[in-house]
C-alpha cells in the first residue's frame, strides 16, 4: 500500500509541478526578479499534499483532471505564499526551506514579502479563470479559498500561533489554532476537488479534511519536538505516545467517513501514509 500511495503522490507531483511551471513561466524586463522569487518559492520541492487532495476528490466524484488542475495549483500557490511569509524574520525566522536557503535569505526580505503577496493574489486569478468549470463554480472556488486562507482560516490561525509564542493558551485554543492554521487549507483543497467535479454535498469531504488536518499537525508537532521550544504544541499538553494515539484515532475516523464511497481507497491510503510519515 505504501508503494502505491507513494507512486500516486509522485505522479501527482510531476503533474502539478508541470502545471505550476507553466503558470509561473513569466518575466518582465524591469521587475523580473519578482517572478524569479515566485518560481524559487514554489517549484522544485514539496509533496504537493494539498493539490493531491484536490485532484483525488475531483476523481472521487467523477470530475476531470482539466477541471481540478487550476484549483489544485491555486491552493498550492496559497500554501507556498504562506511558507514564504512564515520564513521571514518577523515570523518564524527560518533560514532554510526544503533543504535550501529560504526565499528571503536568497533574494532579500522585501523581495520575498512581495513574492508571497504575488503568489496569493495569483492563486485567485488562476481559480477565477478556470475555463474547465462553469463561472459560478469558479466563483464558489474563490469564496472557499478566501475563507480558508483569510482571517477565519490560515491567517487567523497564524495570529493565534504568534500569540502563543509570546504567552500561553489552553488546549481548546491550541485546537482552534491548528484547525485554522493547518486544517483550513487542507479543507479548502478537499472542497475545491468536490466542486470541480460538480459535487454539491461536501459534508463528508469537510469532515474527512478536518480530521486529516488535525492528525497532520499532531504528527508535525511530534517531528518538531526538539525545534519548537518557543511554541505551544500538542506536546505541551500530552506525551508523544498520547499524541500518536490521538493522531491514529483521527486518521481512523477520517477513513471511516469515506467508507462506502467507491473509489475512496487512495484517499484512505493517503491518510494512513501521512500518519506514518517520517516528516
Amino acid at each position: 500500500m505504501k508503494n502505491k500511495i507513494s507512486e500516486a503522490l509522485i505522479n501527482n507531483s510531476i503533474h502539478i509541478e508541470n502545471a505550476l511551471s507553466a503558470y509561473l513561466d513569466k518575466t518582465d524586463s524591469q521587475y523580473g526578479i519578482l517572478y524569479d522569487v515566485m518560481r524559487y518559492s514554489t517549484l522544485g520541492g514539496g509533496k504537493r499534499i494539498r493539490p493531491f487532495l484536490t485532484m483525488e476528490f475531483c476523481r472521487l466524484y467523477g470530475g476531470s483532471e482539466a477541471a481540478a488542475t487550476p484549483f489544485a495549483c491555486a491552493v498550492e500557490l496559497i500554501h507556498n505564499y504562506s511558507l514564504t511569509h512564515d520564513d521571514l524574520p518577523c515570523m518564524d525566522n527560518d533560514d532554510y526551506r526544503r533543504g535550501r536557503p529560504s526565499a528571503h535569505k536568497k533574494f532579500g526580505e522585501a523581495n520575498a514579502l512581495l513574492a508571497g503577496d504575488a503568489l496569493l493574489t495569483y492563486a485567485f486569478e488562476i481559480a477565477s479563470t478556470n475555463k474547465a468549470v462553469k463561472p459560478e463554480t469558479a466563483l464558489e472556488a474563490v469564496r472557499i479559498m478566501a475563507a480558508g486562507a483569510g482571517t477565519r482560516g490560515m491567517v487567523g490561525g497564524q495570529q493565534l500561533d504568534l500569540n502563543g509564542v509570546h504567552g500561553s493558551f489552553d488546549y481548546d485554543t491550541l485546537l482552534r489554532m491548528n484547525t485554522m492554521k493547518t486544517g483550513a487549507l487542507i479543507r479548502t483543497a478537499c472542497l475545491l476537488g468536490c466542486i470541480a467535479a460538480g459535487q454539491k454535498d461536501t459534508d463528508k469531504a469537510a469532515c474527512f479534511a478536518d480530521r486529516l488536518g488535525l492528525a497532520f499537525q499532531i504528527i508535525d508537532d511530534i517531528h518538531d519536538e526538539h525545534t519548537e521550544a518557543d511554541k505551544i504544541t500538542f506536546l505541551n499538553f500530552m506525551t508523544v505516545e498520547k499524541a500518536r494515539s490521538i493522531a491514529k484515532k483521527l486518521t481512523d475516523e477520517a477513513c471511516g467517513i469515506l467508507d462506502g464511497i467507491k473509489g475512496s481507497e487512495t484517499l484512505k491510503q493517503l491518510a494512513v501514509y501521512l500518519l506514518h510519515r517520517n516528516h
